[in-house]
């Protein structure tokens, strides 16, 4: 890199893990000098992280800190509470910056697409994870919950949880033991986490005795990872209900068994809890394998969950048997998978429900459009853990390295653009010193509860934590 060049600017859209490893990606290579934008429209950055991320898991949580000091590179800068779509339009952004790259990742749920689906006590993992994480989007300020009425979405998860005796969790990733997780333990079991204090006081009133864990395929074909699936067993006062029967292997599981080392694990462990013998423990997670659910039912509530039999036909579809059951429910999360939504103005494949792209080079309008790019879940999917987030991070920023040596991309704008283009909205970005203040005051409410940190959940308190006011008072000195 020669003195004097003047610095390529990309901006990147999303401050979650995909976006933060993109950032970490460009500021790592020497090719080019860049200035990086990160912009997201939550006050603070890391995505999924912070909302995601179960808050029982402090080691994955903890990935923050490595996130963290992305931002803090120079060169890289944050803009939080900025929201492309309203607060300026994908092309306003595309007009002062060199490159952008979508980084925005899979916000929504999939469809069972049951009877009884939407009936009060069914709810959508990513929105009760939102819940117990403290995402400012389901917890709403006072005004707004004036404006909308009552009947919030972080109030209808606080109502279940102190209603609910019996859950159904459909679904046999890691979000469904993180969601099968937080609803068997106890408020006591929690409180070493960070969750904000809104979620602690429902989950203190919290009457769930039993989850039942439901997978449409046998247990060689679960997503989850061995060290979470342990964690089931270690619980205190929980016993783990599975049927031997359902354990049992066909030829296709077998064959997956042999292969993958991962199920071959979660095998052995399952095997061994339904070896043993209930203890009569108060509370109780049950797995059903072979199981899919086919309704919901209930007088304007959920009362139950309707199941079939399931088995893999020669071509390897799942099939119903037609031997039908019925599991009594309060509660049904499903947890069948997030969904990648178009941001207005960027190219979007619904069927798929991602960006089109190649090597994360976006095509729009059946070409590659030499300014846009994309990485993360919205280039490929809902798929992976969160390192997996890096090396698609790097694939893309090779590309758009790659990009500026052929003259595709050219560095005609400057920082200072995006920042004009900001202020003449009047849009004021939270950067990382307002992300510090926030950070110190969850760590000082937390203290004062005798916690580690507490979230605040609420958007005006975010805020009213980001506000700087030693400057203030600095300016109103005379």
């Amino acid at each position: 890199m020669s003195a004097g060049e003047r610095p390529f600017v990309v901006a990147i859209i999303g401050a979650g893990p995909s976006g933060i490893y993109a950032a970490e990606a460009l500021s790592q290579q020497t090719d080019v000098p860049v200035s990086v934008a990160v912009l997201d429209r939550l006050p603070v950055p890391f995505g999924l992280v912070r909302y995601g991320v179960a808050p029982d898991h402090h080691s994955i949580r903890s990935i923050r800190n490595t996130l963290e000091r992305t931002l803090e590179k120079s060169g890289v800068r944050f803009y939080g509470d900025v929201t492309i779509g309203s607060d300026l339009t994908i092309d306003e952004l595309r007009g002062v910056v060199d490159a952008v790259i979508y980084a925005y990742g899979a916000g929504t749920d999939r469809r069972l697409g049951i009877d009884g689906e939407d009936l009060f006590g069914s709810i959508a993992a990513p929105e009760f994870v939102a819940w117990y994480c403290g995402h400012p989007d389901v917890h709403p300020d006072i005004d707004r919950v004036a404006a909308r009425g009552p009947d919030t979405q972080a109030e209808r998860a606080a109502r279940l949880i102190a209603t609910t005796r019996s859950a159904v969790v459909v679904g046999v990733g890691n979000v469904a033991l993180d969601v099968a997780r937080v609803l068997i333990k106890s408020v006591d079991q929690l409180a070493d986490t960070d969750m904000a204090d809104d979620v602690m006081a429902s989950l203190a009133k919290k009457t769930v005795t039993d989850v039942h864990i439901l997978g449409r395929r046998g247990p060689a074909y679960t997503a989850f990872t061995t060290k979470e699936l342990r964690e089931l067993g270690q619980l205190p006062d929980v016993d783990v209900i599975i049927d031997p029967a359902d354990l049992e292997l066909d030829g296709s599981s077998r064959a997956v068994v042999e292969q993958d080392k991962v199920a071959a694990r979660n095998m052995a462990v399952m095997n061994g809890w339904a070896a043993a013998p209930p203890t009569g423990a108060p509370r109780r997670i049950h797995f059903h394998f072979w199981t899919r659910p086919i309704a919901i039912s209930g007088d304007g509530q959920v009362e139950a969950v309707h199941t079939e039999r399931t088995r893999i036909d020669s071509d390897g579809y799942v099939q119903g048997t037609g031997e039908t059951d019925s599991i009594p429910a309060q509660l049904v999360v499903r947890s069948v998978g997030y969904k990648g939504t178009q941001l207005p103005g960027v190219p979007f494949d619904a069927a798929t429900g991602r960006v089109p792209h190649s090597e994360g080079r976006v095509i729009r309008d059946g070409e590659f459009s030499a300014d846009e790019y994309v990485t993360g879940w919205i280039k490929r999917g809902p798929t992976g853990v969160i390192g997996t987030n890096k090396s698609d991070a790097v694939e893309t920023v090779t590309s758009l390295i790659a990009d500026i040596h052929d003259g595709a991309v050219q560095a005609v704008h400057s920082i200072e653009e995006l920042d004009e283009l900001l202020a003449g909205r009047d849009i004021h970005p939270l950067g990382m010193p307002a992300w510090h203040r926030i950070d110190a005051a969850e760590i000082e409410l937390g203290e004062s509860h005798g916690r580690r940190r507490t979230t605040l959940a609420h958007r005006s308190e975010l805020l009213a934590a980001a506000e700087d006011h030693d400057s203030d008072a600095a300016a109103a000195r005379p």
